[in-house]
């Protein structure tokens, strides 16, 4: 079992990583809670909610069970988990745990930070894709005109990743987890993408995983420490996010997952850093890579003024201007003010791109 210690501001924090550790939550968890509740979504508890359970036989310990994907991550469940902590009786002592993947962590994690002005929760992410929204606390859920409106800066008490609850995961998931690890690596370490690009996602091994994950972790973990509140290169973290979260909007949340979004995002900022920076960047490798692990990259009839308007409620625009993280080069991002007409020639340009390398096919 690996041990990573996070610093915030408001406390530090262990990330646990290791196989079957969920079974030892109860060792790993150092302070005793007056009452317990379980947050997961019907399909994750059906594998392993009772598994948590049963390392609490003296504790109460409650479940409230949300349904399968994006479309969870909104006020209407926001508000069922605080009432059902109402009516279960939790108190200023008692925890939530976030057992589930990026969709439960933030959701159950807003929860937490808002019931009886914030208690404990602890992150113990199922899938590849939560290995980065459950570091940092950032907790929030959806409005239906943008993702992550809704939140808080919220640190977990700790976070707990059993990486055997991966082996479960589909190639969708993967795909999307996957996307995360490539944007950390394209913001801080050259070699760390260049292993990914030699990654096949159906044949990857459980050991190349955890190297994987740590990693990536590590990265985040990183950055989260120098900047909490994301006032700096915190914001070097939504890489690929300012299209990607727009992509989610446009579409309807959960007609494709937050990773799938975010690699077609990532590829968009390849391409307006090369246009911007007159440099060349990995896109070719990138894109390859991509494709080759079936990514959907088929977007090519996106609404450029609808698009623009989505983008502009990221939460890093500024008077209305749309701030967009770039890359200079490997390991050198930076976020760069792009005007309406400009995003506009890009967004045409991009889709453009991509049609003739469909029809290279």
């Amino acid at each position: 079992m690996e041990r990573i210690l996070v610093k915030a501001s408001k406390h530090s924090y262990p990330i646990f990583i290791g196989e079957n550790i969920r079974f030892r939550l109860n060792k790993l968890i150092e302070k005793k809670y007056s009452s317990i509740l379980i947050v997961s979504d019907e399909k994750v508890a059906e594998l392993y909610v009772n598994d948590i359970v049963t390392n609490f036989p003296d504790e109460k310990v409650f479940q409230s069970i949300i349904p399968v994907g994006e479309q969870s991550k909104r006020l209407e469940y926001y508000y069922q988990l605080q009432t059902d902590a109402i009516q279960f009786g939790l108190d200023r002592e008692s925890l939530i745990i976030a057992l589930g993947g990026g969709v439960v962590g933030d959701l159950a994690g807003f929860a937490a930070a808002t019931y009886m002005r914030g208690i404990d929760y602890i992150q113990m992410p199922t899938t590849i894709l939560a290995h980065d929204s459950s570091v940092g606390g950032k907790v929030a859920i959806n409005h239906e005109l943008g993702k992550n409106l809704i939140g808080s800066f919220y640190p977990p008490a700790a976070v707990v990743y059993d990486t055997q609850s991966l082996e479960t995961l589909s190639e969708k998931d993967i795909r999307s987890g996957y996307a995360e690890l490539v944007k950390e690596a394209l913001i801080a370490d050259e070699v760390f993408f260049n292993k990914l690009l030699n990654v096949n996602l159906i044949n990857v091994k459980n050991n190349q995983l955890e190297e994987h994950l740590s990693a990536g972790i590590k990265i985040k973990s990183s950055v989260v420490e120098i900047d909490e509140q994301e006032s700096g290169v915190r914001k070097n973290l939504n890489l690929g996010h300012t299209l990607g979260h727009a992509l989610e909007a446009e579409l309807g949340y959960g007609e494709i997952t937050h990773g799938e979004a975010v690699a077609i995002g990532l590829l968009f900022s390849l391409h307006v850093s090369e246009s911007t920076f007159s440099s060349k960047l990995p896109y070719d490798s990138t894109f390859q890579w991509l494709k080759k692990n079936n990514y959907p990259l088929n977007i090519l009839q996106l609404n450029e003024d609808s698009i623009i308007k989505k983008m502009k409620t990221d939460k890093k625009t500024l008077n209305n201007t749309i701030q967009m993280v770039l890359l200079k080069e490997i390991g050198k991002p930076i976020v760069q003010e792009i005007n309406d007409y400009d995003m506009k020639i890009y967004l045409k340009s991009f889709t453009k791109k991509l049609e003739i390398a469909s029809l290279v096919e």
